[in-house]
């Protein structure tokens, strides 16, 4: 199969909800909740596509070359790529029949460790939107992340123990998902977070504990206050509210906050390996990809999420090569620069 097949394949599973677009940028899609776009004008979705364009890489390769390596230690554990399958939920409602919860999850989690690379898993209004998933990350070897809605805590603490039992290696919680109205209206009141509850649960587990969803520098240090293992700069896709800054408008100021002992994974338009470099440059560990995730499982199941990670691995260590680097800790702040 080549990511072409994949593509043309993808687009007869996964319509009508998504049209597999050249650029997936959030133009076509942009309102449609449920289904893949943002929210409201799409704003959120659009602005953090378009704000990566305008980063452009210091190209060198005047030096004495020793290859490139793209590998990552997280979680005690060696992966071959710094990507990762960003958490995604309720995948019929937002796209269709094709898959349901575990056999989307089966095809990224499965797919993502046979990259030697790992899927962070979904939640939502059903049960089974979080304990299917758990299925796959066990039959991984644990090799997967389970993401949590901020639901009431004695819920949050359930499923953390879901996640214990699954053998997975973290756990996360999206906590952007407070603005997730259709959930309270589903009824499964979400809320925002405070340190205190935070740290509570968080302390509840062995487990490295990843909040997703953050968006500026102080939300960055209370994390870092809770003792989250890291944390993942997000707008939630442009998914739960308008005209938000791109993540990778303020990671730099991010990683000046928490400094560098504090896991910082980027999530937001990231569609290449040039995209992936970018986010590095500016202060990221690893990236999260969502919608080009789904796309590449409707494509072509474990087999496609595969092939769409080495084919990011191999455009990232391309641009390593452009870019005087030969591991990950050479993409440093002067690679990249805002226009």
């Amino acid at each position: 199969m080549t990511y072409q097949e994949l593509l043309a394949q993808a687009k007869v599973n996964i319509a009508p909800k998504c049209r597999v677009c050249r650029e997936c940028n959030g133009v076509v899609c942009r309102g449609e909740i449920p289904g893949t776009g943002g929210k409201g004008t799409g704003r959120g979705f659009t602005h953090s596509y378009e704000y990566l364009s305008r980063v452009k890489i210091a190209m060198d390769t005047l030096y004495e070359s020793q290859g490139q390596d793209t590998s990552i230690r997280l979680f005690g554990r060696r992966f071959d790529v710094p990507i990762f399958a960003a958490p995604i939920g309720a995948i019929q409602t937002n796209y269709n029949n094709h898959f349901d919860e575990l056999s989307y999850a089966r095809a990224v989690v499965l797919g993502a460790k046979e990259a030697e690379s790992a899927a962070f898993t979904g939640d939502g209004v059903r049960e089974d939107f979080f304990t299917d998933p758990l299925i796959a990350v066990k039959e991984a070897g644990g090799v997967g992340v389970p993401t949590i809605k901020p639901w009431q805590k004695a819920e949050v603490l359930h499923k953390v123990r879901l996640a214990e039992e699954a053998g997975a290696m973290a756990v996360a919680m999206d906590i952007d998902a407070a603005g997730l109205v259709i959930l309270t209206a589903a009824g499964k009141p979400v809320q925002p977070k405070g340190i205190d509850e935070l740290a509570e649960i968080i302390r509840s587990t062995s487990l490295p504990f990843i909040l997703k969803g953050i968006l500026t520098p102080d939300a960055a240090s209370k994390a870092a206050q809770a003792g989250a293992y890291g944390i993942v700069v997000s707008n939630h896709g442009g998914r739960v509210l308008d005209d938000t800054l791109a993540p990778c408008e303020v990671l730099p100021e991010i990683r000046r906050a928490v400094g560098p002992q504090m896991k910082i994974f980027a999530d937001g338009a990231i569609r290449s390996g040039a995209d992936v470099f970018k986010a590095l440059a500016l202060g990221a560990d690893a990236v999260l990809i969502g919608r080009p995730y789904v796309v590449a499982a409707f494509g072509g199941g474990a087999q496609g999420v595969a092939l769409y990670t080495k084919k990011l691995g191999a455009e990232l260590a391309e641009t390593m090569i452009m870019a005087g680097c030969g591991s990950l800790a050479d993409i440093t702040a002067d690679k990249a620069t805002v226009i």
